[in-house]
C-alpha cells in the first residue's frame, strides 16, 4: 500500500503542470503610440513567448482603471498590481528628486535624451526603491514635449501672459519664468481646456497631441522641447521582483531592454519629424491624415533665452526642493553628460 501511494503521488507530480508566474501589468495611456506600438505587444506577446509560457500577463492601463496619476506608483509599491509604467513627472509630488530625470531643453535628439536617461538611471533606481518599494525595469521616452497653442504666436516671447498647461513641475517653473502662467490640467482634459479658453497653450509630445486630436482645438505649434522627453518609467513591485527566481529576473531584464526599451528609443527621433509633419502638413504623415497647424520657427535667441532661465533659475530651484545630495549626484551624472552644473 505504501509503495502504491508513493507511486500515485509521484505520478500526480509528474502530471501536474508547473504553474506559470502571472504578472499584473498597468500600462501608460492606452490611446498613445508608446502603449499601442511597444508596451502592449511586449507584455501581451513578446515576454510570455520568450518565457516559453512560464510567464503570463494580465494587461490594462492606468486610464482604463481610472487611476489618479499621482497614485500609480504608490499603489504599485503597495502591491495592488505587479508592474506599472507612466510619466515620471506624475510622481514628483511624492519624490521631488525625480524631476532631475527629465530636464527640459538639455536634449535635442533621441541619442542625447537616452544618454541623459542612462546617466540618471542609478538615481532613478534608488528613488523607486526607497520611495515606491519598486525595482526599475525600463525608462522609455515620449517624443519631445512641444507647445500647442490656440492663439497666434510667432516665438517664445508671445507666450508671455498666456495660460499654458505644463507637462511637469520643472516645465511649469520654466514657463512662469518666461512670463506665462502655468496651469495644471490633466492630459485628457486639455482639448476642452483649449477649446473653452481655460488655457491658451499646452505642452505635450507632438505624437501624443496628434493622436489625442489637439490639432482640432489649437492652431500653432512651437517645436521647442519645453517639456523635455516625458520619460516613462516601468517598474515592478519590489516584493514581487525579489520573489522571482534569478533566472526569471535575468529573462525579464534582458527582454525588457531588447523587446521594449531599445525599440521605443530607436523610433523616438523619427517620430518627432513624422509627428510634426502629421500636425502641420510639412512633409509626409505616416500615421494618417496630415493636419494644417501653423509651424512656428524657433529662433536661436528663443532657445538660448529659455536655456539660460533653465540653468540660472529652474535647476537651482529644483536642487533646493530636492535637498540632500541630489544636486551633487545630478552634477556628477546627468550634468557631466549635458555639460551643465547646478551651482
Amino acid at each position: 500500500m505504501k509503495n502504491l501511494l508513493s507511486a500515485l503521488v509521484a505520478g500526480t507530480a509528474l502530471a501536474s503542470p508547473v504553474l506559470a508566474e502571472n504578472i499584473a501589468v498597468v500600462g501608460s495611456w492606452s490611446s498613445l503610440p508608446l502603449h499601442n506600438q511597444y508596451e502592449a505587444p511586449f507584455w501581451s506577446k513578446t515576454l510570455p513567448e520568450a518565457s516559453g509560457g512560464d510567464i503570463t500577463v494580465e494587461l490594462t492601463t492606468h486610464n482604463q482603471m481610472s487611476l489618479g496619476l499621482g497614485d500609480i506608483y504608490p499603489l504599485l509599491g503597495q502591491g495592488v498590481y505587479d508592474v506599472a509604467m507612466t510619466v515620471a513627472d506624475y510622481a514628483v509630488a511624492d519624490a521631488p528628486e525625480l524631476e532631475g530625470l527629465d530636464v527640459p531643453l538639455l536634449a535635442l535628439t533621441a541619442d542625447e535624451a537616452r544618454a541623459m536617461v542612462d546617466a540618471a538611471r542609478p538615481m532613478v533606481t534608488d528613488i523607486f526603491h526607497d520611495r515606491f518599494n519598486s525595482h526599475v525595469l525600463a525608462i522609455a521616452p515620449y517624443p519631445p514635449q512641444v507647445v500647442f497653442c490656440n492663439a497666434e504666436i510667432n516665438g517664445l516671447d508671445d507666450l508671455q501672459g498666456l495660460k499654458v498647461r505644463a507637462s511637469g513641475r520643472m516645465t511649469a517653473k520654466l514657463l512662469e519664468a518666461l512670463g506665462a502662467e502655468g496651469v495644471n490640467v490633466s492630459f485628457s482634459e486639455v482639448p476642452g481646456a483649449l477649446q473653452n479658453g481655460v488655457v491658451d497653450c499646452a505642452v505635450t509630445g507632438a505624437g501624443s497631441g496628434y493622436s489625442a486630436g489637439w490639432w482640432e482645438v489649437s492652431t500653432h505649434l512651437l517645436p521647442i522641447p519645453l517639456g523635455g522627453w516625458d520619460s516613462v518609467v516601468t517598474a515592478m513591485n519590489l516584493d514581487k521582483w525579489n520573489g522571482l527566481s534569478a533566472d526569471m529576473q535575468a529573462l525579464i531584464t534582458e527582454q525588457v531592454a531588447s523587446g521594449f526599451e531599445d525599440p521605443a528609443w530607436a523610433s523616438a527621433q523619427d517620430a518627432l519629424v513624422n509627428d510634426i509633419a502629421c500636425l502641420t502638413g510639412n512633409g509626409t504623415c505616416p500615421a494618417g491624415d496630415a493636419r494644417s497647424m501653423t509651424l512656428v520657427d524657433v529662433s536661436d535667441a528663443d532657445f538660448e533665452r529659455a536655456r539660460e532661465i533653465l540653468t540660472s533659475e529652474v535647476l537651482p530651484d529644483w536642487a533646493e526642493r530636492a535637498g540632500g545630495d541630489w544636486s551633487k549626484r545630478w552634477n556628477e551624472s546627468v550634468g557631466q553628460v549635458v555639460g551643465v552644473t547646478i551651482n
